[in-house]
């Protein structure tokens, strides 16, 4: 059966690592608790602040307290969907002010624009949220690559190294799981994606073989066409 869709990761796979751990990351941790303050009761802030709370355990905490846990949670680079959310808004405000530029890789850029020209479905699944997926393309330094991708996905559909996080993409995608093709650098996620019937095709950057995987270095490499 033949590849409809595409599937894929950001971080080490369309975008250099390096861009989120040195570059969002930090951004994020610096701004975040100023941004925490002066929004504290915005609705969608007051949410993502609930679910800090209620994650953490610590439901009577105020503002400080729910700050401090953030901070936390950035250092030691946990993947909470309201920690996603809020980093979300706080890079906004930087891509609005152009202190950001999304990193991805040209090679990345050339074959996401071929594959949509011919035809192929192209979806985002990361453990960033949607919004700083969104981000990451549309104010990329290839310019605007939203009009690309047809859909995301982020945490909400479930962990990434779990396999029904995919049978709910492939649900959500509407087509066949077989005829999903799913490019990460990280073995368990292929292996995850792989148990939900879709295609696997593993991106490592610099050399070397995700076990298992057909594995490229390079999106130039890699065609749907033959999946």
């Amino acid at each position: 059966m033949s590849i409809k869709a595409i599937l894929t990761d950001i971080e080490g796979t369309t975008s250099a690592v390096s861009f989120v751990f040195d570059v969002l990351f930090p951004y994020a941790a610096k701004h975040l608790p100023d941004f925490v303050r002066q929004h504290a009761e915005r609705a969608d802030v007051v949410e993502q602040l609930a679910a800090v709370r209620a994650d953490s355990g610590e439901t009577g905490a105020d503002v400080e307290r729910v700050i401090e846990i953030l901070l936390e949670w950035i250092a030691a680079d946990r993947k909470a969907t309201p920690l996603k959310a809020l980093q979300g808004m706080v890079w906004e405000q930087g891509y609005q002010a152009g202190q950001l530029k999304g990193h991805v890789y040209p090679d990345a850029v050339e074959a996401l624009q071929r594959w949509h020209a011919e035809g192929y479905q192209l979806f985002v699944y990361s453990s960033g949220s949607i919004q700083a997926q969104k981000l990451i393309f549309g104010c990329s330094d290839a310019g605007d690559l939203s009009p690309l991708f047809s859909g995301y996905f982020d945490t909400t559909s479930g962990p990434k190294r779990e396999a029904a996080s995919y049978q709910r993409i492939t649900q959500a995608i509407g087509v066949q799981a077989s005829e999903i093709v799913f490019l990460s650098d990280i073995v368990e996620e292929l292996d995850a994606a792989r148990q939900a019937g879709m295609a696997t095709c593993g991106l490592a950057r610099e050399g070397g073989e995700l076990a298992g995987h057909v594995t490229v270095n390079s999106f130039a490499l890699f065609d749907p066409g033959t999946f």
